[in-house]
């Protein structure tokens, strides 16, 4: 007689943006120990992301750019190497980790800057059609650019042998990771790994910081056999 085996579910649960403000350090420090979440990105550089979008057009077609931007790359992870903490995965700001010219640069000197973890950014939008509402041209376009960027970067990523999830949740939520969402996500997770991120704060994205720490939540994962872990779990 065959006996059915339930797939394994992994989840990271990641805050982005630790060292931004007091609030965020403080609602992640929390949600890490009265909550679900796992891992957090730390911000080495905050100040540089005012005009991240029209620097990212500027990089991508203007090629004398390309080495102050490198040398802009590498004075963050020099920053955070200094800081004597182990790099658990990279990601960027707006995800422009994921920006064809960042993403040469990041695999040019993986080794040398010890990747070994990344997010690859993919949220699948006919799922996330189900579990939320509202703000349907951003979520669309998000999930096509972001389905475009996605399979090239992977089979770098095999290529270099660094691992990523099968799936990102939270790019499509735009500050909007609250219970209900989180609530509605986790019995559909799909077999595998995968990652939540989110912006939680105990002021400005307090949503965030309450679906981290909700008991409905936490009950869910325990309920739907939903293993947390980090990326250094992968």
């Amino acid at each position: 007689m065959a006996h059915s085996t339930k797939a394994v579910r992994r989840l990271i649960v990641n805050a982005d943006d630790f060292g931004r403000s007091r609030s965020i350090n403080q609602a992640i420090l929390r949600a890490h120990r009265e909550g679900i979440l796992t891992t957090s990105s730390l911000m080495v550089n905050g100040g540089a992301a005012d005009n991240a979008v029209t620097a990212g057009v500027r990089y991508f077609f203007r090629q004398d750019l390309r080495p102050q931007l490198e040398r802009e790359i590498k004075a963050q992870f020099d920053k955070f190497h200094a800081t004597g903490l182990k790099l658990d995965h990279v990601n960027g700001h707006l995800h422009f980790h994921l920006h064809p010219t960042v993403f040469a640069i990041l695999m040019r000197r993986a080794r040398e800057w010890a990747i070994t973890h990344f997010r690859l950014t993919r949220d699948f939008f006919w799922l996330n059609l189900r579990l939320a509402s509202g703000q349907f041209c951003y979520r669309a376009s998000h999930a096509l650019l972001f389905r475009l960027l996605a399979p090239k970067a992977r089979r770098v990523l095999r290529q270099f042998n660094i691992k990523h999830t099968g799936a990102v949740f939270g790019l499509l939520q735009n500050a909007h990771v609250d219970e209900n969402y989180v609530a509605r996500l986790i019995p559909r997770l799909p077999p595998g790994d995968s990652e939540l991120y989110s912006h939680p704060s105990l002021d400005e994205f307090k949503n965030e910081f309450d679906a981290l720490i909700s008991r409905r939540v936490r009950s869910l994962v325990q309920e739907h056999n939903v293993a947390l872990i980090r990326y250094q779990d992968l």
